[in-house]
């Protein structure tokens, strides 16, 4: 599924082709992408609006809308497992798998792609109905190592599970989070209110760096489901030092790294790295 890299990847470079653009109709194939909306519903609500802004809130490409200058909801798509989205011209061929398309006023169309049609492409006058139970992004000036370290030693929950709970903080996956505990020395399995003032604060500058040079590198195609709106392959994988790694060498010390199955997910961890600290009595 794609992650927040991934995601801010993706705004980005539609940005520049939507915003301030009309949008003129929409077309839907399948109607639980919509959220279970029907087509006809949804394209009264957008169809007229201007598209404000193209941005991102955890996980989600978050186009708001407006109309004569006051807002007028948005749009919130959510990739889930095999999403993208292009920007085509018009009279271009179809897309397989195409869900959705929005119709813009310069005779472009914007096309949610989807093979396993586990995507969302929703609409919505409230924000907060779709993203009001999101955590802090961990990219903004508000989430700081103190912060991190109050919200950890406010839970009594594995390190790994809690910080891919969406509500804790937002647009962190798998990935992201085996690369981040990697880099700060922390097993998966901690225990949150044990990783102390200095875990945290290493745990902090881990998620921040992990999550910048990803974006730089425009995310990770680990799969062949992920690609950026221009049709390329992010290049992140390349630096993966414990994801994906098992039985390879730790880029670190040598020793073989380890896939555990952590709160139902897979997760990589190197032994010698990531020493797991004996729980206290």
């Amino acid at each position: 599924m794609p992650e927040l890299p991934e995601v801010e990847t993706i705004a980005r470079l539609v940005r520049p082709a939507l915003v301030g653009r009309r949008i003129a109709g929409l077309r839907a194939s399948w109607k639980r992408t919509l959220g279970g909306a029907a087509p006809s519903s949804v394209a009264r609500a957008v169809c007229g609006a201007t598209l404000a802004s193209v941005g991102r809130r955890g996980k989600f490409v978050v186009l708001a809308l407006e109309r004569a200058g006051a807002p007028a909801g948005g749009l919130f798509l959510h990739l889930r497992m095999s999403g993208r989205l292009h920007v085509d011209p018009m009279e271009a061929p179809r897309r397989p798998y195409e869900r959705v398309s929005l119709a813009l006023d310069d005779g472009n169309e914007l096309r949610f792609v989807d093979v396993r049609k586990f995507g969302r492409f929703v609409f919505a006058r409230d924000p907060g109905a779709i993203l009001g139970a999101l955590g802090p992004e961990p990219l903004d000036a508000a989430f700081t190592a103190e912060w991190l370290d109050r919200g950890l030693r406010s839970r009594r929950r594995a390190l790994k599970p809690l910080l891919l709970d969406q509500t804790f903080v937002a647009g962190l996956g798998n990935i992201y989070v085996d690369e981040s505990l990697f880099r700060a020395r922390l097993h998966p399995l901690t225990r949150s209110d044990r990783v102390g003032p200095d875990g945290a604060a290493r745990l902090w500058r881990a998620i921040r760096r992990t999550l910048g040079e990803a974006i730089e590198r425009e995310g990770s195609s680990f799969d062949a489901f992920y690609l950026t709106p221009e049709g390329q392959p992010g290049s992140y994988q390349e630096r993966f030092r414990v994801y994906g790694r098992d039985a390879k060498p730790c880029r670190r010390c040598g020793t073989r790294i380890q896939r555990l199955v952590v709160g139902q997910r897979g997760t990589h961890v190197c032994p010698r790295c990531q020493r797991r600290s004996r729980s206290r009595r």
